[in-house]
């Protein structure tokens, strides 16, 4: 009978690569529009918005559209890779 054992080492990774923060540092503005629109939504869980709160949802929509427009159109393509 074998009693050997494997050991086998995983090596944790450090953290994120520099190319990982680059597309996280890029997206930035998309998160940020996301976090404004869900504040505003979370705003008016318990009550009826009011024409304020339905304005700051529209602008906060607004912002996150533009924002995953900008990144959208900044991306390198990647059509002739």
């Amino acid at each position: 009978m074998n009693n050997r054992k494997c050991l086998v080492v995983v090596r944790a990774a450090d953290g994120p690569t520099a190319a990982e923060l680059d597309v996280i540092e890029a997206e930035m503005p998309v998160i940020d529009a996301e976090v404004e629109l869900l504040d505003a939504q979370i705003a008016v869980l318990d009550r009826a918005p009011s024409a304020v709160d339905e304005q700051r949802i529209r602008r906060a929509l607004s912002r996150l559209l533009a924002a995953r427009a900008q990144v959208a159109n900044s991306a390198p393509s990647r059509m002739g890779a």
